[in-house]
């Protein structure tokens, strides 16, 4: 499975929980938080999956990933064991430490497949 199948989701995940508490509760650091590492996420999946199509290398954008998702892992873990509340902290450090392990296993192996262009 390549990154940008589960990233983009993610993504989604991230920027859709900013704005939810944006509004719920008007936090300008979930707005931020969310939308920003759902936006470079988005922006990262986007750059590999050009660089799939185009038979390239995706590691800068894979390397990315990586980054940002452990950094969630670490923030929202701090913040989950501060507060003991499941949502928004726990699922998202949840979530941050499954694609973190993801993306490691992705960088071990090589990143994605290149397609090799088929010659007409």
């Amino acid at each position: 499975m390549h990154d940008f199948c589960l990233t983009f989701p993610f993504a989604g995940i991230l920027v859709m929980g900013g704005l939810v508490g944006f509004i719920k509760k008007g936090s300008s650091a979930s707005l931020l938080g969310g939308v920003g590492s759902g936006g470079i996420l988005f922006l990262a999946s986007l750059i590999s999956l050009s660089a799939y199509n185009n038979g390239t290398s995706s590691m800068a954008a894979l390397v990315v990933e990586t980054v940002v998702s452990a950094a969630l892992s670490v923030v929202m873990g701090k913040r989950y064991m501060q507060t003991t509340k499941f949502m928004p902290a726990g699922l998202v450090a949840s979530l941050s430490v499954v694609m973190t392990m993801f993306y490691a296993m992705k960088l071990m192996t090589g990143g994605n497949d290149i397609r090799q262009k088929l010659k007409k």
